[in-house]
C-alpha cells in the first residue's frame, strides 16, 4: 500500500514517539537513536507540498467549521472521501453528538468617560444579555486574587480580568473560570483581555466554562489594547461604564461523525498508535495558520 507523503511525514512522527513510549527512552537517548530518521521525515515535510495544499483547500473551500455547522460535515465527507483515495484502510465517520453554541450578534460599547465601540468576542458557550444589553460600571482587576480582594465592590460590576499574558496554560484561566469566580462575587458579567501575545486590536475567543453552584453570567473578549485602555482609565479613578450585548446561546447537541482510518503496520500490526486532531473550528476565522512561503502569494492567519 502506498500512502501520501503528507500522511507519512504526520505517522512517521507519531511512530517515532510510540517508540519512546514503549522503550522508556530519555529525550536525549531518543534524540541519539532516532535523529537520522526524524531528519529524513522532517526533510520530507520541507520538499513535500502536499500537507500545505490540503489544509489550505480546507480552509478555502468549506470556511470555519463550526461544530454543529454544515460547513463541519462539508468539509467531514471530504476527508473520509480523500482519506480513502489515499490508501488508507477502514476508513469511516462515526456518529457522535456535538455541542452546538450560536454566536449571534455581539458588541461592547464603552459609554463613559466617553463613547467608544470596542472589537470584542464572546467566549465559547456563553449565556447572552437581555435583548437590550446590560449596562454597568466595570471593575478591572489583574487577577483572581485582586478580584478577592475587591469583595462587595464586586456586586453589580461587569468585571474585566486585564491579565497581562505569561503562557497560554497559566493565562487562559482567566477564560476557562473567569465567569465563575466573577459571579461568585456578584458580578453581572466578566470581560477578560484576549489570550496572546500579540493584538492589533484583535480579540480572540475561545472555550469557556460555567459552575452551576453560581449564576451563569455573559463572558467576552476584549483586545489587549482595550483592557490596557480601561486600566488606565481606572488608575486615574474615572468611572468606567459598558454596554454589553450578546444574543449567543446553547442549542440542542447535533449529530456529528468522528473521522477514523486505519493504518497497519508489518512488523507490528497488533500494536495501535493513535493520533487525532481537530476538524471542526471556531466560527470567526479559517480554523487554522496558513502562511505562504513565496512573498507574492496571499498571507493570512488566524
Amino acid at each position: 500500500m502506498r500512502i501520501n507523503g503528507s500522511w507519512a511525514v504526520v505517522l512517521g512522527v507519531v511512530l517515532l514517539l510510540g517508540v519512546e513510549r514503549t522503550h522508556g527512552l530519555a529525550p536525549e537517548e531518543l534524540t541519539a537513536r532516532y535523529q537520522e530518521t526524524a531528519d529524513r521525515i522532517i526533510g520530507e515535510a520541507i520538499r513535500n507540498s502536499t500537507g500545505f495544499d490540503r489544509l489550505s483547500f480546507l480552509c478555502d473551500r468549506f470556511g470555519p467549521r463550526f461544530s454543529g455547522s454544515s460547513n463541519l460535515e462539508r468539509a467531514i465527507d471530504w476527508c473520509l472521501k480523500t482519506m480513502a483515495v489515499d490508501g488508507f484502510e477502514s476508513v469511516r465517520g462515526e456518529e457522535v453528538m456535538v455541542s452546538h453554541w450560536v454566536r449571534g450578534e455581539e458588541s461592547v460599547t464603552l459609554l463613559e468617560p466617553r463613547e467608544q465601540a470596542l472589537p470584542m468576542l464572546g467566549l465559547g458557550g456563553s449565556v447572552g444579555t437581555p435583548s437590550k444589553g446590560l449596562k454597568a460600571d466595570v471593575l478591572v482587576v489583574r487577577d483572581f486574587k485582586e478580584l478577592q480582594r475587591q469583595g462587595a465592590k464586586v456586586k453589580g460590576k461587569i468585571v474585566l480580568f486585564n491579565a497581562p499574558f505569561t503562557e497560554y496554560g497559566k493565562t487562559v484561566v482567566f477564560r476557562s473560570r473567569g465567569a465563575i469566580e466573577a459571579a461568585r462575587l456578584g458580578a453581572v458579567a466578566s470581560l477578560i483581555r484576549s489570550v496572546g501575545p500579540f493584538s492589533m486590536q484583535t480579540p480572540h475567543t475561545g472555550a469557556m466554562g460555567y459552575d452551576d453552584s453560581v449564576p451563569k453570567i455573559p463572558h467576552a473578549a476584549i483586545t489587549s489594547e482595550d483592557a490596557a485602555m480601561l486600566q488606565r482609565m481606572q488608575s486615574r479613578g474615572e468611572r468606567i461604564v459598558v454596554r454589553l450585548k450578546m444574543s449567543a446561546e446553547t442549542k440542542a447537541p447535533a449529530k456529528s461523525r468522528n473521522v477514523v482510518a486505519e493504518w497497519k503496520g508489518w512488523e507490528r500490526p497488533e500494536e495501535v498508535v493513535v493520533v487525532s486532531g481537530h476538524i471542526d473550528s471556531w466560527d470567526v476565522g479559517q480554523g487554522c495558520l496558513l502562511y505562504t512561503s513565496d512573498a507574492a502569494d496571499e498571507r493570512s492567519s488566524v
